[in-house]
């Protein structure tokens, strides 16, 4: 078990839905997040990652964990009924779920099928708003959202196609909610992570080549870590960051501030 570094945290629940794996974007905020001294409930969608999530629920004290279909809709309130019973009421959730047809990212966006860009656009962008809304009679006060976004949302990148379309539409989001949920006291924001290999990730071509495209022309000269993205979860989901609502957050070294590639940087097609 990781030594607590912090009680930022403490007596804080939470929900963490999208873990798929050790290197899931998710599971890096959900372990900041127990470092730090929240509680967690974590969620899988079926079976088979089950067996992964268990072992992993382990490291963060989770004993409560769900199955959960994001778009089964209609099972979505009697899912927060029952974590309202087991866990008690939430003070945030953090949503990192995306899906698109690896198949499509391969060729031109121009050539998205109607029926991937609506499953993408619902699965990648929807679904926080949906979670959301059947959340909201089950958080505490002052709760947090927190969904995670890429640059692909702002500036065109090779093969992430239709996602981009969605992550765009996902950091609106972010927007409207922060507005419509305010009143309520309730902050919603968002994490633009920079590449990360991740099992998402792996159904991006040229992957490799955007890692290390961006390693030699980020600020910091390095690709980020899930303790990064993790970190910065822990301050937006906290009170530390308390003033901050509508924020699309960048944690991916710097990259989205730079204008043209670093001239010191090496030749990718060599290394």
């Amino acid at each position: 078990m990781e030594e607590k570094k912090s009680s930022i945290l403490k007596g804080k629940k939470g929900l963490v839905v999208g873990i798929a794996n050790e290197r899931s974007l998710a599971w890096g905020i959900a372990s900041c997040i127990h470092q730090h001294g929240g509680e967690l409930a974590l969620t899988y969608q079926n079976d088979a990652l089950k067996k992964r999530i268990i072992p992993l629920a382990t490291k963060v004290n989770a004993n409560n964990i769900y199955e959960f279909d994001i778009q089964s809709y209609e099972k979505t309130p009697s899912f927060f009924e029952n974590i309202s019973q087991d866990f008690g009421n939430l003070d945030f959730i953090v949503h990192a779920v995306a899906f698109s047809d690896k198949e499509e990212l391969k060729g031109d966006y121009v050539d998205t099928t109607k029926n991937n860009f609506l499953n993408t656009m619902e699965i990648s962008c929807y679904s926080f708003t949906a979670l959301i809304r059947e959340a909201l009679p089950f958080m505490n006060e002052k709760a947090n959202f927190l969904t995670l976004s890429y640059y692909g949302a702002e500036k065109v990148i090779p093969h992430y196609n239709v996602m981009g379309i969605a992550k765009s539409a996902l950091e609106t989001s972010v927007k409207y909610l922060a507005v419509d949920l305010g009143k309520r006291g309730f902050r919603v924001n968002a994490i633009s992570a920079g590449p990360v290999r991740t099992l998402a990730a792996s159904g991006i071509s040229d992957f490799r080549y955007i890692l290390k495209w961006n390693e030699y022309n980020t600020p910091l000269e390095r690709n980020i870590t899930l303790d990064d993205v993790g970190g910065a979860s822990v301050y937006l989901l906290s009170e530390l960051s308390s003033g901050t609502t509508g924020e699309i957050l960048h944690v991916d070294a710097g990259y989205n501030v730079v204008g043209m590639k670093n001239v010191n940087a090496p030749d990718i097609s060599k290394v």
